[in-house]
């Protein structure tokens, strides 16, 4: 008797979306080990093979998600690499995290070229906690006028 083993099928073309709250465990992780700030340091590749065996330990019993989430994990750190997202997360602070991580979860994702940077930057920016500082930052006067 032979036992059939497939292997899943990923499209490196057009990776699935994810569900943000799933995209969000790598993180957390990496934030209660003291290593909040990957998107901004980056990540080596010692750190990255050990994030994936989070990854896999974390959804052991679901193989096409967790494939996903690596791939869409790892394309997050590496589109942060941009200078124009790093400035962004600077000035926007630890609230942009979770935005960064929803757009990742849903944007679309062709592993050989990653998150297009510009197009990340954009939608980060317009991110709702953007007009909110801006309101902050602004006197009462400025406003009324």
């Amino acid at each position: 008797m032979t036992i059939k083993v497939t292997a899943p099928t990923v499209n490196v073309y057009d990776v699935v979306t994810v569900d943000p709250a799933d995209l969000m465990r790598p993180m957390r992780h990496l934030i209660d080990d003291g290593r909040g700030l990957a998107l901004l340091r980056g990540l080596s590749a010692c750190d990255l093979r050990d994030l994936d065996g989070v990854i896999w330990q974390q959804f052991a019993d679901q193989p096409d998600l967790r494939l996903a989430i690596a791939l869409r994990f790892r394309a997050l750190v590496a589109v942060f690499a941009a200078k124009r997202l790093k400035a962004l997360l600077l000035d926007h602070g630890f609230k942009s995290i979770a935005v960064a991580i929803d757009l990742a979860s849903t944007q679309r994702l062709n592993t050989r070229f990653g998150f297009k940077s510009h197009v990340f930057a954009i939608a980060l920016d317009a991110a709702p906690f953007a007009a909110e500082q801006l309101l902050a930052l602004r006197s009462p006067q400025q406003i009324a006028a």
